[in-house]
């Protein structure tokens, strides 16, 4: 599906690596999708995910960024759309441990909105930001239930399967 026919039946993605914007401000980055594209909005969005807004609005999307700063800052206007539903790849990734409560605060914000938040992690951490897991390898479906029960193999590694690149599973408890 286009970008834009996603984004009209409010669907949107976070990406394990987001994009860089050579020359596109952050504050025409996190409002390009948004109802309310104000100054406040945007600096109230940088803010909440623990940056600092007036020092961040008129900065360029591009290289100077961190990828945990743009991956905030594609979560700023991933926040500003309002989506119904969000589809995050690994949102920890290049996350600092006190940038990844502010990820985790608003991952509660768009729950409570009752906004449809799907996430693909390694992490036990982010999984249990999870109301339900699914344990998928190599494209199928292994297992499904409760976080606690799919948390379970992060703590054991593995679990045995026939994919090629398995690991042994005596090597992985060590």
């Amino acid at each position: 599906m286009p970008v834009d026919e996603r984004a009209k039946r409010g669907i949107t993605l976070a990406w394990q690596e987001p994009a860089r914007f050579e020359g596109l401000s952050v504050h025409k980055f996190v409002a390009a999708g948004a109802k309310d594209k104000s100054r406040t909005r945007v600096v109230a969005l940088l803010e909440m995910l623990g940056l600092e807004g007036a020092r961040y609005i008129g900065r360029s999307v591009d290289k100077t960024l961190s990828g945990g700063e743009r991956k905030r800052i594609e979560l700023a206007s991933i926040l500003a759309m309002e989506p119904r539903l969000v589809l995050m790849d690994e949102p920890d990734s290049g996350i600092d441990v006190e940038a990844l409560q502010h990820i985790f605060e608003a991952l509660r914000g768009l729950k409570q909105k009752g906004v449809t938040v799907i996430l693909i992690t390694h992490s036990l951490a982010v999984l249990e930001q999870a109301d339900h897991a699914f344990l998928i390898c190599n494209g199928s479906l292994l297992d499904k239930g409760s976080v606690e029960k799919i948390g379970m193999y992060f703590t054991n590694k593995c679990i045995p399967c026939s994919h090629r690149n398995k690991p042994n599973l005596e090597e992985s408890k060590i």
